[in-house]
């Protein structure tokens, strides 16, 4: 598939409180943001956007929600998606402080990006790349899973940091490519299969009250988000999470082809208090919205 390249800097700023998924970009020509596909993006006053990385979900080191008041998921692996994205871009001496903004050195590292365009959020949705760029910026070039490999999204999965999510403009061969690396990853031995040694997404995770998601239980980020949403309105009880499901539409599609209205189609609750999917989150196809 073809995706528009564009040649820059990553960037962390000084209140910046960076995720695993999510890093800032300033184009080398910042008239090259006008070329992405979807709602205009809207640069700060130096070029920087944050850009979304494609395919993959971290574990959040802070969701604001609704309500804007942060929670987070367990650290362990939200932190470390984060410090190891940091890394393999070539930042140095990550000092993590306690608000969770991140100092590091230097400030800025070249880069490059690979988009299809914007999300309905109005983020540049991408692949991220290293050092040199494999084309001329500005320009649509193939991206192919030898491509693929050499970004960072391919890299979290590949150290078990990131679950892989999927939206129906990703290229199946691509998919395919990260479906098969995450089930390497997730039949290895410990430490080297990451965050699978604690996923209860269709094990079961047993939610007691919001410290249950914060610190308790490894899930996938969408269904923590929403988990967390739904407890923000106050009591502990599971029984109306399906009718809340619901509401937020996350329709996706199975491998058969079955088209499913949200997650709550696929959500199993045990003992009143236990949860799980009954599908793997690299079987879902998201429906762009």
């Amino acid at each position: 598939m073809s995706m528009l390249l564009i040649k820059g800097s990553f960037h962390i700023s000084a209140q910046a409180k960076p995720d695993g998924d999510t890093i800032g970009f300033i184009p080398d020509y910042v008239g090259e943001w006008k070329l992405v596909h979807g709602k205009p993006l809207r640069p700060s006053a130096d070029g920087h956007v944050n850009v979304r990385l494609e395919a993959i979900d971290a574990l959040e080191t802070h969701y604001p929600g609704a309500n804007q008041h942060d929670e987070h998921q367990p650290l362990t692996y939200a932190d470390a998606a984060a410090d190891e994205l940091l890394d393999w871009l070539g930042f140095v001496d990550i000092q993590r402080h306690k608000d969770e903004t991140v100092s590091v050195t230097p400030d800025r590292v070249a880069g490059y990006i690979l988009t299809r365009g914007t999300d309905s959020l109005g983020r540049c949705v991408a692949l991220v790349g290293r050092g040199h760029a494999p084309g001329a910026s500005g320009y649509e070039i193939n991206v192919d899973d030898k491509l693929l490999a050499k970004t960072a999204n391919y890299h979290l999965l590949s150290k078990g940091l990131a679950y892989p999510t999927f939206y129906q403009g990703f290229p199946q061969d691509l998919r395919r490519v990260l479906t098969n690396l995450v089930h390497q990853v997730q039949a290895a031995a410990p430490p080297a299969n990451g965050l699978w040694s604690q996923d209860a997404t269709t094990t079961g995770a047993k939610i007691v009250n919001m410290k249950s998601i914060n610190t308790d239980v490894v899930i996938l980020p969408k269904l923590f988000r929403r988990l967390k949403d739904y407890l923000d309105l106050g009591g502990d009880s599971l029984a109306c999470f399906p009718s809340f499901l619901a509401g937020a539409n996350d329709v996706f599609t199975l491998p058969d082809g079955k088209q499913l209205p949200g997650l709550h189609s696929i959500l199993e609750i045990t003992n009143g208090q236990t949860l799980r999917l009954t599908h793997p989150v690299e079987d879902l196809l998201f429906e762009e919205k």
